[in-house]
């Protein structure tokens, strides 16, 4: 996942990394904090995901302040696992739909070919995240439900 966000990343500094939109305006002066925050998130995010497969993910790492040792109610982790899970894949798994011109989707205009490769090898995996998070919520699910 890292390498699609550092690959958004010039975006923040105005280089449009081989996209052709005329109408678009200007970077605002927020945008490179913007663009570094949702990378910070995003970050983030992925890590909560390993917490699904991990101790952690079931009792609460003594060293938390308040909450350290307390075991993780399924539930606090299976519902915004799976809507994260569904969310990922609403907002990316579409892509294809874009790339193809189908269902009134579409993708920006590139200046070559080589930019256009570019972006999709590097947007492709993160179209695996949302149905990895789902399987790991589902396997979370069956690991943590009473027998």
């Amino acid at each position: 996942m890292t390498a699609c966000r550092a690959s958004l990343l010039p975006f923040a500094f105005d280089f449009a990394m081989g996209t052709v939109d005329p109408s678009a305006p200007p970077m605002p002066w927020w945008a490179p904090a913007y663009v570094f925050g949702l990378s910070v998130l995003t970050e983030a995010l992925a890590l909560l995901c390993t917490g699904l497969v991990s101790g952690w993910g079931e009792k609460v790492p003594d060293w938390v302040p308040l909450v350290g040792g307390r075991r993780v109610a399924p539930l606090a982790a299976l519902i915004p696992a799976a809507l994260g899970g569904l969310g990922l894949v609403a907002m990316w798994d579409t892509m294809p739909l874009a790339w193809f011109g189908l269902l009134d989707f579409h993708e920006v205009a590139f200046s070559n070919g080589w930019w256009m490769v570019l972006a999709r090898v590097c947007i492709s995996p993160v179209m695996l995240w949302g149905p990895i998070v789902l399987a790991l919520a589902y396997a979370y699910y069956r690991r943590r439900r009473a027998v």
